[in-house]
Order: structure tokens, then sequence, then C-alpha cells
């Protein structure tokens, strides 16, 4: 049941508690008590929404991949965080350590982050930066 509640409020997190209950066939309590539990649990981190960027004013998107010093990802992160336009990063393995989404309004400000911002960072040893030519969000599945 907490997967179908999951996958619902996926979909449309703005779906009242009624119309979910009745999708997954309990009771609005029960629903309720159910998602409250899933936030209370972490398992749900809170409720947003999903934007188009170039939309937005956000025509330039990139994937930005960083090479960094070995035990700096938490430093890293925190400035990271505070980038204008940072949507997402993950510390992953492989030929890089770093994976770094974001939107910018146009290439020259994508430029001036990769060049003057990250790149000034001392924990960044080398970055690589993949321009996004098109996104789709994917829908969760049934």
């Amino acid at each position: 049941m907490d997967r179908d509640l999951l996958r619902l409020l996926r979909a449309d997190g703005r779906a009242s508690i009624r119309s979910v209950a009745e999708r997954v066939h309990v009771s609005r309590a029960n629903a309720y008590a159910r998602i409250n539990r899933l936030l209370d649990d972490g398992v749900i981190r809170g409720f947003s929404a999903r934007i188009d960027q170039e939309r937005a004013g956000h025509g330039a998107s990139a994937y930005i991949t960083l090479k960094i010093v070995q035990n700096s990802w938490r430093s890293v992160r925190e400035k990271l965080q505070e980038l204008p336009g940072a949507a997402h990063m993950a510390l992953v393995s492989g030929d890089f350590d770093v994976l770094l989404l974001v939107h910018t309004p146009d290439t020259r400000a994508l430029r001036d982050l990769v060049l003057t911002r990250i790149q000034s960072f001392p924990e960044v040893l080398s970055t690589r930066t993949l321009l996004v030519f098109e996104e789709t969000d994917l829908e969760p599945g049934p």
C-alpha cells in the first residue's frame, strides 16, 4: 500500500488525501496516517513542482562533472549547494567524483558558473561540462 501511495503522490503531489485514499481503496484516516508516517520516517522528503526550465527563464542546462580532492566531498557539497541554478548533485564512482546538474539563464551565465565559480574552489581538480540539448522528466511507472 505504501508503494501505491508513493506512486500516486509522485505523479501528483497536490492530490487530496481523499482522492489518494479512494485510489488505493483505504479510508482517508488510514491514508493520512500512512502518509504522515512516510513523512516522519523520511521516506517522503517533501513535495515540489516539476518546472519547465526553459519557460522559467533558464535557457541553458548542463551536467558538470568534477574531480575533487580526496575526502573533500562535504566541503564541496556545501559550496555547490550555494551556487545559483544548482539543481541536483551526486557523489559518484568512476572517472569523476561529483555529478552536478545546473540550470542557468544562458550559456554566458553557465560559462561564468563553471570557469569563475566552480573552478575557483581549491578542492576542485578538474571539471567537464555536458550541455543539455533536451530533457524529459520521466513519469512514475504503473
